[in-house]
């Protein structure tokens, strides 16, 4: 199942996804459901415990381009009725908004009352704009968050600028784990008036050999970004240090085809709901043949490990 439909000219694509809206909603409701009970049923391997799912990339708010219902209470509802335990989640006001401390808050409040345990705020920092390191240091202490996401292609630098590498430094001492979004939207499915081009991810396979300590996730990283580009998928997982999430990950048996092709990739699970459907995510387990030991560790297991830090 494709997460949206990008092949297509913006306006074109609009009218298009509205038109297999009701159609792919119902294929969510009808095969999703029963997936997550049988997928949760087989549960990690030799422990006799049947494990919950992971999801590494939610975010809250409204994103000016696509209309989403979902408060973070009935965003809760949803994933947790798909055998979600945990969401990692963070702001689409982080993104355009220049307030990043205010933003942060706010994602920090609303994941603590309307949560229901499952959100996990990632707080925003954008190392282009004045006095940045206190929002690493708010982050931290204030709202004790157990990690950053950042937007690199929204906020205008590269991943060789020494800015983001001191924030990659700030982050290992503080042992947050850095998620960075290669990607909001397909860029073909943009609208002309808010546009910006994926974020270029070879320069971060120089630059984390040099920050001990450092962890980083690399979100929407798959589609038109970093899919066809072996040879650094196979750098970055010789690192050992770097993660992928599966939302933008697309073709027949795509986690499958993945594992086979760069077998040292570190995969876990991650939606990109709600402006994805979520449901595209979990169909993207059941179209691939993952052992137990697989699927235990792309829906929990690596996750559980990218938060340990020694």
């Amino acid at each position: 199942m494709r997460n949206a439909q990008t092949s297509l000219p913006w306006r074109q694509a609009t009218r298009y996804s509205r038109a297999v809206i009701p159609r792919r909603s119902f294929l969510g409701c009808a095969a999703a459901a029963p997936l997550a009970v049988s997928l949760l049923a087989r549960g990690a391997p030799g422990t006799g415990e049947a494990g919950g799912i992971v999801d590494t990339n939610v975010t809250l708010e409204r994103w000016p381009t696509r209309r989403v219902h979902d408060s973070p209470r009935l965003l809760v509802e949803r994933l947790r009725r798909h055998g979600v335990v945990s969401a990692w989640a963070g702001s689409f006001e982080g993104v355009l908004h220049s307030d990043i401390a205010a933003a942060n808050a706010r994602l920090a409040e609303a994941c603590a009352r309307q949560g229901g345990g499952v959100l996990v705020p990632f707080g925003t920092v954008n190392p282009t704009l004045p006095d940045w390191p206190e929002d690493v240091r708010r982050c931290h202490e204030v709202h004790h968050m157990r990690g950053l996401r950042l937007y690199p292609s929204y906020h205008d630098y590269t991943l060789d600028d020494a800015r983001f590498v001191r924030l990659l430094e700030l982050a290992a001492e503080r042992r947050l784990l850095v998620q960075i979004v290669l990607s909001i939207e397909d860029d073909r499915s943009q609208n002309p008036a808010l546009t910006a081009r994926p974020v270029q991810a070879a320069p971060l396979a120089d630059v984390l050999p040099k920050v001990a300590g450092a962890r980083v996730m690399l979100l929407n990283a798959f589609s038109r970004v970093l899919s066809g580009n072996t040879p650094l998928l196979q750098r970055f997982a010789a690192l050992g240090n770097v993660g992928f999430e599966i939302a933008t990950l697309e073709g027949a048996a795509g986690i499958e085809t993945l594992l086979a092709r760069v077998p040292g990739v570190r995969l876990l699970f991650g939606s990109h709901a709600p402006y994805y459907y979520f449901e595209s995510a979990l169909l993207k387990l059941q179209e691939s043949a993952l052992n137990g030991e697989q699927l235990a560790a792309i829906t929990f297991g690596n996750a559980r490990t990218a938060l340990a830090f020694p």
